[in-house]
């Protein structure tokens, strides 16, 4: 699902944000050090469909990515209030199990994963946190659903 926390645009473009961090940022480089590990693991895990290591990755990769923004100077923040609190929901959500995972790529909307059993569980917590949000379910091999109302 997509949780969009943000329609308006962000305060520094993608490309220029990206140039910014490698130019700048003393993590980039650990980043890259750790490409090839991180992507043989991540592709076990899909191997072995072992969903708590794949969201771990996942989720760890996304913090690394914006830490290295933080780093960059003058830093960049992607991450608004709203994407920090569906961090700690998710967080909370997979006490005692993992179940889901979230990603953020150069703005604020969160892509959480999930297994089908806990999709209406998961968008119940979200609404439930954030109040009414948008969230846009989609599924391997479908794509977004985009639901209008009348």
């Amino acid at each position: 699902a997509v949780v969009s926390t943000q329609s308006t645009g962000k305060g520094v473009p993608s490309t220029e944000g990206m140039r910014r961090t490698v130019a700048t940022s003393g993590l980039f480089p650990r980043r890259l050090d750790n490409v090839s590990g991180r992507l043989e693991a991540l592709t076990e895990a899909i191997r072995t469909r072992d969903f708590p290591a794949f969201a771990e990755i996942v989720m760890r990769d996304s913090c690394e990515m914006h830490a290295c923004c933080l780093d960059s100077y003058p830093p960049i923040a992607y991450l608004n209030e709203a994407s920090h609190r569906i961090m700690s929901l998710v967080h909370r959500f997979n006490t005692p199990n993992v179940r889901a995972g979230y990603t953020f790529d150069a703005g604020p909307n969160a892509f959480l994963f999930t297994l089908n059993e806990n999709v209406n569980e998961l968008e119940g917590a979200v609404r439930g946190e954030l109040g009414d949000v948008d969230v846009i379910r989609c599924s391997v091999g479908d794509g977004p659903l985009i639901k209008l109302h009348d």
